[in-house]
This record gives structure tokens, sequence and C-alpha cells, in this order.
């Protein structure tokens, strides 16, 4: 297949890049090498997809409405995959206009290039962040997500609604991805184990949100692209049972489907920490803090419909996920 992947030098975007070329399909990948979080890593993971014959990169940013319409114009695609996204709970206080550009404007320039060229499947990043002030857990994509506690997550909101408009109006298969915390080698520096690590390895505190007093259903990069891989092979379908009487909004009477993948397995944070520090062979010190602002202090994922319908559940232990990014980070910045 030709598949799309936007977002391509980002975390998620290579690792899934290089597993849909292990299998030959053929990938353009666009991503616009914003300067968010270090350039470098970006072009580190870009480099391992431009040495691959099936590889193409466009340098582009998908809020450029003229660029994203000459990409589907040039190009057919049976897939396209949705992962650019301006990330980030905190810094979308800071800036939320950015949240606006990449993911209202921009992902808006992609449904319209696949309902333009007739896309047969449209897979697209969500969050776990849209559960928001909700605190029925574990969290099920059943229930309704109508108070985000930040930005960022009012912004993956509205790309579900987005997408399902379109699911609606123009029949374009639509699968939204609730991804919950996700770890890894080549991961974002601005996510806690990459800067837990750094502090640690420098003998500097770590700050330590809500004095520990945090879950987070933390998911290896591995198991994350394995589900999202799966549904590149399971387009949504229009769900027969659905009723708006009751209406259920993980499905729909369109080809609309929305997906939690996560490791069903809640971890406190100070078991993250601990982890941490055994793989490091080093004990953290710790600034304990309060709460951020846009912060919540748990997540955990049902991921009962992932199995059922892909027989899928990701299974990577916190110790052997934790050990694996610490064996790159060092040897990434031979620390």
């Amino acid at each position: 297949m030709k598949i799309l992947i936007t977002g391509a030098a980002g975390f998620i975007g290579h690792y899934l890049a290089l597993r849909l070329l292990a299998r030959g399909d053929i990938v353009v990948g666009v991503d616009n090498l914003n300067n968010y979080y270090d350039v470098q890593l970006k072009e580190s993971r870009l480099k391992k997809l431009t040495s691959q014959a099936n590889f193409t990169f466009v340098k582009a940013d998908i809020a450029d409405r003229t660029a994203m319409a000459f990409l589907f114009e040039n190009h057919q695609f049976d897939v396209v995959v949705n992962l650019a996204a301006q990330a980030g709970v905190r810094y979308s206080i800071e800036n939320p206009h950015a949240y606006i550009d990449a993911n209202i404007v921009g992902f808006l320039n992609i449904l319209e290039g696949c309902r333009h060229r007739g896309v047969p499947n449209l897979l697209f990043a969500s969050s776990s962040s849209v559960y928001g002030a909700n605190t029925a857990l574990p969290f099920s994509e059943s229930q309704t997500v109508d108070h985000p506690v930040a930005l960022y997550a009012a912004t993956k909101k509205a790309n579900e609604l987005m997408a399902h408009s379109y699911a609606s109006l123009y029949q374009l298969p639509c699968t939204g991805l609730r991804f919950f915390t996700v770890y890894g080698p080549w991961g974002r520096p601005d996510m806690a184990l990459f800067l837990f690590t750094k502090s640690i390895l420098a003998g500097e505190a770590i700050d330590v949100f809500n004095n520990g007093d945090m879950v987070r259903d933390f998911t290896y990069v591995d198991d994350i692209v394995e589900g999202v891989l799966r549904l590149v092979d399971h387009p949504a379908t229009p769900d027969a049972a659905w009723s708006g009487d009751t209406p259920n909004p993980a499905t729909s009477y369109a080809p609309y489907r929305l997906y939690n993948i996560g490791n069903s397995e809640p971890i406190p944070l100070m078991r993250y920490i601990n982890a941490l520090e055994s793989a490091l062979g080093k004990k953290a010190k710790m600034n304990m803090m309060p709460m951020q602002p846009g912060d919540v202090r748990a997540t955990a994922a049902d991921v009962s419909r992932l199995k059922s319908d892909v027989n899928f559940q990701p299974n990577t232990s916190i110790e052997d996920g934790v050990a694996q990014f610490v064996d790159w980070y060092r040897t990434y910045y031979n620390a």
C-alpha cells in the first residue's frame, strides 16, 4: 500500500514508518521539523527512513493549505495516518495559537485532502488527555469527554468531532487513536522519562508533581505502533447497532471508530521513578511539587475494544520498557 504519515520525523511516526517499510509498503513522510524540541533528534530519526528505497520525505507543514493540496494531488494514498500535531499539555498554556494552527487548521487540510482524493482509510492521533476531568477509571471510549482541562485536549476532542462529520458527510472511514502516555527509545525530550534521565545522570533534582501522587498508563512505543499497524489494515465501518437514542461516542452509523491504545496497567509515578533508578543504577534527588495547571492525577485505559476488534493488547512491563529507553539514551548521548 501507499501510506502517508504526517509527523514522520516524530517519535511514533518514525517507528510506524519503519514497520510499514519493513513489511513492504510505500511510505510518504511529511514533517515540518519545527523546533518545539531538538531538531537534531528529529533529523536522526529521519535518517533511518531516508536511506530506504520505498520512503519519500516531504518537508512541509500540515497547516499550509497549498502544500497539503499539492501533496494530495500528486499522490494517491491507500491509507493516511495523521500523527503531526503540536504536542504537550503544559506548552498549550504558553502558546495556544500553535495548537490551533497545527491541530485544527492542519487537521482540516488532511481531512480535505482525504475527501477530495477518496482515501479509503484515515487514522489520526487523538490523546488520553481528552478524558480531562473524568475520574471514572479505567477510561472507556464510550464515556463522554466534554470537560477538557487544557487546550491541547480540547483540540484533540475537536479532531474527533471533525473526523466524525467527514465520516458522516462523505463516508470517509476515520479512526481516532487515543494514545496513553507513550515512552521508549527515540522518545520526546519534553517528556518525563527523558527529563528525569538527563537530570539524574547530571546529579540534578527532578521535579515530581503532585508530590508524587500521580498515576499514568505508560505505554511502550512498540505496543502503540503494533496497535496502529493493526488498524491500518482494519478501516472503520458503520456500526449497525448504533442508535441515536443512546449514542455511543466510540462508534457511529458512519464509518467511524475511536480506540484507546494504552498498556491497561496504570503505574504510580513513584514506581516509574524506581524503575528508572534501577536501570540507571543511581538514585534520584526529588523536588516535590504541586499539581501543574492542565494536568490530571490519574489515567488508565480500557483497551477491550482494541482487543476485541483487532486482537491486540499492549503488555510491555514498565521495568522492561524503561530499561530499553536507558540503553538507547546511554548509546545515543554517549552518557
